[in-house]
């Protein structure tokens, strides 16, 4: 992990699973959005025509199954060009998050995040794959 670019830092067990689920991102086909906790992956949503789309399909999936994602992670193979993922992901429960960063709109999730208590980190690499 790079940089924890929230004022809340990720707790140690985030940590491990910010790690973990950013490398199920790695292996998954873009745009992939992936809730993990306790090293466990809770949901994933994966080659959709937007983030946004990926985010919903991995809250339902999440959902269908019975699967709380109160006080998981989240992981994104790309950047948030704008806070509406982050949003998303903190009403579904999220309490932290990994992302490459890059957008020049990055604040504008960072913002998101400090004013919600999500901590969020920026890796510097996208896991882009088609």
């Amino acid at each position: 992990m790079k940089k924890t670019v929230t004022k809340k830092k990720p707790l140690a067990t985030e940590v491990d699973d910010l790690i973990f689920a950013s490398k199920i991102c790695k292996h998954t086909k873009s745009n992939t959005i992936v809730f993990a906790k306790g090293k466990q992956l809770l949901a994933s949503g994966v080659g959709q025509t937007s983030r946004v789309d990926a985010l919903r399909q991995g809250i339902e999936k999440a959902k269908k199954f019975g699967l709380d994602l109160h006080e998981s992670v989240m992981a994104s193979d790309a950047f948030f060009p704008f806070p509406d993922c982050v949003e998303l992901a903190d009403k579904a429960g999220v309490k932290s998050v990994i992302q490459p960063g890059g957008s020049i709109k990055d604040q504008l999730s960072i913002d998101y995040c400090n004013a919600n208590d999500i901590a969020m980190v920026l890796t510097g690499i996208r896991h882009f794959k088609h």
